[in-house]
């Protein structure tokens, strides 16, 4: 009878034991895997969900920091400081948090910020430096580190049927009161009107409310407006405030006029709609004679002293014009004379002797001499000084004498040559100061 020579296959309750006992090898090492990636510096976590906004209302950006062990000091946030952006911290903007990574508990801070465009179109934020002090668990030792986002891009985008709003202003409500003190219709000389105008809004901050009201020139009145006020409040996280100025007119004579209406045309966010709002225009009567004009301006007292000052800076310059050339030559041939000195040539040769330097030192010398002799002539040549005549034979034979390794000699003659020329130059500079200038009546021997 021929034998089954068929592979025998192994039966699916064997297949079963065998992955059943391989499934704790694999989680083992899946586990000793991912604990050996466990990382051990701190992490930097970008929460930025939306990426566009309406301009005035903002985006939320968080910024987290984890570390393995804890922060001794707060981390070091970016003020993400950029033109056209309106940047917010709201109420517990800073707090604790902490996060389980891979097994354990990081603890960490985060810091919640609102970004709201102010202008439409691209804004992309740079890089941003996190600064970390926190204590490392393997060296048990407080570092400081320095994490870094990724750019941060927005748009602020203008909605449909928007486009035309200048200034643009997105609100969930805006309106506008107005308020007057006094009696606009019935004003003599010396009375008053205050006219006030209110803006309030809700959902965005009064910082994108532009100018209410524009000062007029009406007859017999002066305006003096007052510095505008803004009041802004967080209410859970919504924006409000609003914007108030005020301008008192004074009355001066007879005259009057109508101070124009107040419109604002704004976006409603919630009914996705653009409104207006506005307040009448306001009449000032006042009664009486006309206020007498003030004296215009001299023009022609202007002009003329315009004029004076004019000739008076172009002598001015014809001066310097003059004067500066000699002025400048002057100045070159001092310069020209300082390097020429006797002094000039005394710092060369100190130069020289602290250098070392065998081949300069005689030039040196002769010049230094030649100078000093120059300005004084009755000063004798320091040259034939006996102490630097023999400091020249020493260092001489310091350096030529034959089979003489020693530096010692060289460096004891340089310092004893140094000292006799400074001997030398302050007996010259003593006899200079002493009889600076020739005897007036020279005797003659008898």
């Amino acid at each position: 009878m021929t034998p089954d020579l068929r592979p025998v296959l192994p039966r699916p309750r064997a297949l079963l034991l065998l992955s059943l006992l391989a499934l704790p090898l694999s989680l083992a090492a899946q586990e000793a895997a991912e604990g050996s990636a466990t990382p051990s510096a701190p992490v930097l976590q970008i929460d930025f969900p939306e990426t566009e906004a309406i301009p005035g209302q903002p985006l939320s950006l968080r910024l987290t920091v984890l570390v393995p062990t804890y922060m001794p000091r707060p981390p070091v946030w970016p003020s993400l400081e950029t033109p056209n952006l309106l940047v917010r911290l709201p109420e517990g903007a800073t707090g604790p948090t902490s996060q389980r990574i891979e097994g354990e508990t990081w603890s960490g801070v985060t810091r919640h910020f609102r970004l709201s465009p102010m202008v439409p179109g691209e804004f992309s934020l740079p890089p941003q430096e996190v600064v970390v002090t926190w204590q490392n668990p393997d060296s048990g030792t407080t570092e400081t580190t320095s994490l870094t986002t990724d750019p941060i891009a927005f748009t602020g985008m203008v909605p449909e049927g928007a486009e035309g709003l200048d200034p643009f202003i997105a609100a969930a409500d805006l309106t506008l009161a107005q308020e007057v003190e006094g009696t606009p219709g019935d004003m003599s000389a010396g009375d008053s009107t205050i006219r006030r105008v209110t803006a309030t809004v809700k959902g965005v901050s009064p910082m994108f409310l532009p100018q209410l009201i524009s000062v007029q020139d009406l007859p017999g009145l002066s305006a003096y407006p007052d510095t505008p006020r803004l009041e802004e409040t967080d209410d859970r996280g919504t924006l409000n405030g609003s914007r108030s100025e005020a301008v008192t007119y004074v009355a001066e004579g007879g005259g009057g006029g109508s101070l124009p209406a107040i419109s604002l045309d704004w976006y409603d966010i919630d009914d996705k709609t653009v409104k207006t709002a506005s307040v009448e225009a306001l009449d000032l009567h006042v009664s009486g004679p006309a206020a007498a004009r003030t004296e215009p301006r001299n023009w022609r007292l202007i002009l003329q002293l315009a004029a004076g000052a004019l000739v008076v800076i172009v002598l001015l310059v014809l001066v310097l014009r003059r004067l500066l050339p000699d002025l400048r030559a002057r100045i070159q041939d001092r310069q020209a004379r300082a390097r020429c000195s006797a002094d000039q040539a005394w710092k060369a040769l100190q130069r020289i002797t602290r250098d070392r330097d065998h081949a300069a030192l005689r030039p040196a010398l002769d010049l230094w001499a030649d100078r000093v002799i120059a300005e004084a002539p009755r000063t004798p040549d320091p040259r034939d000084l006996p102490a630097l005549h023999q400091g020249l034979l020493a260092l001489g034979a310091a350096r030529y004498k034959a089979g003489s390794g020693e530096t010692g000699s060289d460096d004891a003659a340089w310092t004893a040559l140094q000292q006799a020329l400074t001997a030398a130059r302050s007996q010259g500079t003593r006899r200079r100061a002493r009889s600076p200038l020739p005897p007036l009546n020279p005797q003659t021997p008898a």
